[in-house]
């Protein structure tokens, strides 16, 4: 698991916010957020400076490029 700031996660992803490298993306119980990538591996990061309102708002911003939203 990664802990780091909404911005660090933001640029993080950036580059593979697309459905042909996120499988999958949702909230665990703990409300870390899991990326699941196409080729397997799994991604766990717990993002310190936001609410569980602006996770929400970023699952929406997944679902709305067609990735998986559980």
């Amino acid at each position: 698991m990664k802990t780091c700031s909404l911005d660090f996660f933001l640029e993080a992803v950036k580059p593979w916010m697309d459905r042909d490298y996120i499988r999958s993306a949702h909230l665990d119980t703990e409300g870390n957020f899991v990326l699941n990538f196409s080729d397997g591996v799994r991604n766990v990061y717990r993002i310190e400076d936001c609410d569980r309102a602006r996770l929400d708002e970023i699952l929406a911003d997944f679902r709305k490029k067609g990735i998986e939203v559980l």
